[in-house]
This record gives C-alpha cells, structure tokens and sequence, in this order.
C-alpha cells in the first residue's frame, strides 16, 4: 500500500476530510519535494501542493501524484480557499509542528473545523520501504569509510574540533550534503559526556575517544559511533569498553521483529547493571532513524511498541563514568523478518592509534 493510500485509512480512522502536512521533513516524505516552502492538503479523493512561484516548475517535477497550485494570496487564505473547494469539514493539522501563533491564523482565516492531530506521517515513517532502505544503506557506507579514514588523522595533539571538521569534510566528499547532527568528539574524561560535542581539546596519549556522527545523504541520516584508544589505556577504561561492547552485542543479538522496545532495552541495560555500571548508562539503548536522526521507535525501557520489519533503529549503550571517561558503541539497524540486518559495518574491536 502506498503512502497517500495509508495516510487516507488514517484520516478515515480520525474522522477527517483533509489532512494539512506543513512539517518541512513529512512534506518531503509524502510528495518528494525537495525545496523549502509550500503546503499540501490531503483529502480523502485528493491531494494538492500549494507554493509560490519559485517552486512550480520544481513541485511539478518532484512532487508526483499531487495537483501543483501556486498561492499568490497569503498561503492561509489560499488554503482556505482549497478547502472550500474539496467540500472539507473537519481539517486535521500537525499539533506538534505548528506554533500556536500559526493555529491562531488558522483560526481565524480557515472556515473548516480545526483538529489537532499527530503523529499521522510519521507513523508511515517508521517502516522503511526498499528505496528508502538503499539510500540509508549508501548514509551508513559513507559512515564505515570515514571511520577508516579519520583513524590516519588521530594523533596526540590533534583537537577533537580539527577531528570532527575532517570528519564532515570526508563525508560531503563521498556524496553526503552535511552530517546528520552536530558531530561529537569526546576525549579523555570528556568521553563521560554522551554528548561532548567537538571541543578545542588536545587529543593525549593514554585516553580513549568517542566519536559520534552520521552522514545525510539524499535526505537520510546516518549515526554511528566507536570509540578508539589513543596509547595504552588504563584498565578501568578497557573494562569499561569490553563491558559496552558485550552489551552491544547482546542487544543486536536478541532483537528481532515482534520484540518491544522495552525488552530491547533491556538487553543491554541488564549486563551492563550486572557488570556494576548500571548508574552510569542514563539513556535508552536506541532510537529509530530515517529522514531525521532522532525519530519513532524509540528503545526505551518505557516503550511497548513492538518492533517490525523494515524499522531501522540504533544499538547504542554506553558507560559514562565521570572524572574517568566513557565510551559508547552504536550500529545502525534494519529489523527483518526473521531478525535485523546491520546497516554499518565498521570495526569494534578496540582500536589503538
């Protein structure tokens, strides 16, 4: 089934005529349009795309299936005069994307009745159909092989900062438009930090580094993370690698479809508690990833959504124990029928530069 085909079981479920999608990423998702302004209306027999003129010929282009109309009104005013036209009612809106000084605008143009709704496009989002599996399968490539690469760049001396733009640098050279998020290099007792964005730190011998990054490529993210040793390491901190690895391992040894989230949590929370280090891994074992690099499901132990074929999430516990350091390893994940397929293939055995 097609994506205009389950949104519309979805509207029917909800009791809507229309659905209004202006959420930049979900626009994308369901008409392919690419360029940064317009709304679509989704009706029950219709679906039209209204932009300005800059984007008209590109609409007409990318976003395949839906009637191109150009606003040169207000786009508010044009919407409702579209609503008019399609006999709607009952118009549904994405409560989580828009701001309520946009819903007051609404309110007071819009002659339908306004219904706050979500998570309607992004729970299509959460089964990856082939083309989107190929283009995340290319994100995770680009991924392994800056890995390779930045292992030639690491020394003492280096800053985590010189770190993560190399990193960014090799990733847009292999064909991916920027990072995912925000690059994190965390070295030293700053690896304690599960987000210690790239600093002006000098890398030094003796410690151990986190890198976390991913590539966006063809509107799909990516999100890996190793952590490497720079020298000899002491051995609290390779306990603590070995500990997080095993963990890992266990996680995507025992997640398959129909496991929820919360038992693939618990896969790992359970041996790293067991190991001692159960204070120190504070967030979920993983979240889903597609268009954005945080979205559903989430691996959390409070979720109980089960999970299915074609979801791609992230296996990524973690250890963070402050004042000596941490690590965290992550692979990008497709669940299949009968269990997952690794989406990132880079090295995890522990890596001394």
């Amino acid at each position: 089934m097609g994506k205009l085909a389950k949104l519309r079981e979805a509207l029917e479920a909800n009791n809507l005529d229309a659905l209004l999608v202006t959420s930049p990423v979900n626009r994308q998702y369901i008409t392919g349009f690419t360029g940064t302004a317009g709304a679509v209306i989704i009706g029950r027999n219709s679906a039209r795309f209204l932009t300005d003129f800059r984007y008209i010929e590109q609409a007409q282009e990318q976003a395949e299936g839906f009637q191109v109309i150009e606003h040169k009104q207000p786009i508010e005013k044009e919407i409702r005069d579209q609503l008019k036209d399609m006999a709607v009612s009952r118009i549904g809106f994405e409560k989580n994307h828009v701001t309520f000084s946009q819903y007051e605008i609404y309110k007071q143009v819009f002659e339908a009745e306004l219904v706050p709704v979500g998570g309607l496009i992004e729970e299509i989002r959460l089964v990856k159909d082939n083309r989107e599996l190929e283009i995340m399968k290319q994100a995770a490539r680009i991924a392994d092989e800056a890995f390779e690469h930045i292992q030639r760049y690491i020394k003492p001396g280096v800053k985590e900062i010189e770190v993560s733009n190399e990193l960014e640098f090799f990733m847009r050279k292999q064909g991916a438009v920027s990072s995912s998020f925000d690059i994190i290099v965390a070295s030293g007792k700053r690896s304690a930090l599960p987000h210690g964005v790239a600093s002006e730190k000098e890398i030094q011998s003796g410690e151990l580094i986190t890198l976390d990054y991913g590539a966006f490529y063809q509107g799909y993210c990516s999100d890996i993370t190793r952590t490497l040793a720079v020298g000899e390491v002491s051995d609290q901190l390779m306990a603590i690698y070995n500990t997080v690895l095993n963990a890992q391992q266990r996680g995507l040894d025992g997640i398959k479809p129909g496991v929820t989230c919360k038992e693939a949590d618990a896969l790992t929370r359970d041996y790293i508690k067991e190991n001692g280090y159960g204070d120190y891994f504070g967030h979920s074992t993983g979240h889903g990833l597609g268009m954005e690099v945080h979205e559903g499901p989430a691996l959390s132990m409070r979720s109980e959504r089960r999970l299915e074929a074609g979801m791609v999430v992230t296996v990524e516990p973690g250890i963070y124990v402050p004042g000596v350091g941490g690590c965290r390893i992550e692979d990008d994940i497709v669940i299949t029928d009968t269990g997952m397929e690794r989406l990132t293939h880079a090295s995890k055995e522990l890596i001394t530069l």
